[in-house]
């Protein structure tokens, strides 16, 4: 086995794990930030309730 080819083989699959963790890194993260999102809304619906409960006693 020739050393060029080793070393093409080495770095094909240092760049194939890569962008496998890429892709992990991109899931999880897309995964944490809909909770956050959810949250906001979640913050926004009670508010509005707060307002228009308000404007309802007045």
């Amino acid at each position: 086995m020739n050393i060029g080819d080793l070393l093409f083989q080495l770095i094909f699959f240092i760049l194939l794990m890569g962008i496998v963790a890429a892709v992990f890194y991109v899931v999880t993260s897309l995964i944490k930030r809909k909770p956050d999102d959810a949250e906001s809304v979640e913050q926004k619906l009670d508010r509005i309730i707060e307002l228009l409960e308000k404007n309802n006693k007045e």
